[in-house]
């Protein structure tokens, strides 16, 4: 059943995308590293990292496309050595996203990026399950890993990933595909995604943000994806738009991110109005939120500001990232009907 939104005059809707509560299911927690913590992690770690000062690095977050912010993002992911420093990073995640009522997150991570450097699996997952057990009862944050495979690297390197990753998959609830898209289509994955979906792990992928509607098809249909990150390139694909919101195919989209990487031109260009408008369970969230310019509060507030959507789309918004997640039916009962009393009390 449709709840219906009374209206909310446009100078209380950012009050109201404030207090709403949320899922946040498209967040790479390396992509939390603000400079300030990669600095305090290098100097523990004795690492030297190319840039003088906090403000040399965050003025090098200049970004023209997804692999300019990669070649920073990964020198940035190299202050991090040890379970702490991976559980202090996610730990100052979870502080934010409780500020921005964020009450359940899935987060994404890139174990290659660290394991290439040395630093064991166990050594990563230790640290952020830590902090996700312990995100529940310091600042009443649910949250789960999704592991992800980096896809300029070899369907081999992700088997070995797995096989290293298998005595910790109970802290581990999916597997994620991300990394540079372009000349890398999801089918280069088939293989060990229906490795993954014989051993039971939810299944998502990046596809649609900057390489065609062809790859949001082919996570669909040969990787079994359950929710496309990105996606925003599937409006260019009528047929696409049809499947998408006939079979509720969740679409985890980042407004800010596609910004600053250049996928629109502007924040009033977004296609996200569009999306909903076709009935497509789009979602919104920060993706790499240090890097591009606000956790998911920013993301709701400045796109809402800049494409006049409504606190209706508000509403669909946040009803679809718990129907969405990765949780069981009386969590998301419980999750909705904490988002349905916040905008009667609103209202």
């Amino acid at each position: 059943m449709t709840f219906f939104v009374k209206p909310v005059a446009p100078d209380r809707l950012p009050d109201l995308l404030r207090q709403m509560p949320k899922a946040e299911l498209h967040m790479h927690i390396e992509g939390s590293l603000e400079p300030e913590l990669i600095f305090a992690l290098a100097q523990r770690n004795g690492v030297t990292i190319p840039y003088a000062n906090v403000e040399a690095l965050r003025s090098a977050y200049a970004f023209t496309n997804l692999q300019s912010f990669l070649d920073i993002y990964y020198a940035g992911a190299s202050v991090l050595r040890t379970s702490q420093d991976f559980y202090d990073m996610a730990h100052a995640y979870f502080v934010k996203a409780a500020l921005d009522n964020v009450v359940h997150t899935e987060l994404f991570f890139d174990p290659q990026t660290h394991t290439a450097r040395g630093v064991s699996m166990e050594t990563v997952v230790d640290g952020l399950h830590r902090a996700c057990v312990d995100a529940q009862k310091d600042v009443g944050v649910n949250a789960s890993l999704i592991m992800c495979f980096l896809r300029h690297l070899s369907e081999e390197e992700a088997f070995e990933t797995l096989e290293q990753a298998l005595p910790f998959r109970d802290k581990i609830i999916g597997i994620g595909l991300d990394s540079g898209e372009i000349g890398n289509p999801p089918e280069k994955f088939a293989r060990v995604f229906a490795r993954c979906r014989e051993l039971g792990f939810h299944l998502v992928a990046h596809a649609g943000e900057e390489g065609p509607p062809a790859y949001v098809w082919t996570a669909l249909d040969v990787l079994k994806v359950e929710r496309i990150d990105h996606g925003v390139q599937s409006s260019k694909d009528a047929a696409l738009m049809q499947r998408l919101a006939k079979d509720r195919i969740a679409l985890t989209v980042c407004p800010l991110s596609n910004l600053k990487l250049c996928v629109f031109p502007d924040l009033a260009s977004h296609n996200l109005r569009q999306l909903l408008d076709a009935g497509l369970a789009a979602t919104v969230n920060s993706d790499d939120p240090a890097y591009f310019g606000g956790y998911v509060n920013d993301n709701f507030m400045q796109t809402f500001a800049a494409t006049g959507l409504s606190a209706q789309h508000a509403y669909t918004l946040g009803k679809n990232s718990f129907d969405a997640s990765f949780i069981d039916a009386a969590a998301k009962r419980r999750y909705n009907d904490q988002l349905t009393a916040c905008f009667e009390a609103f209202s």
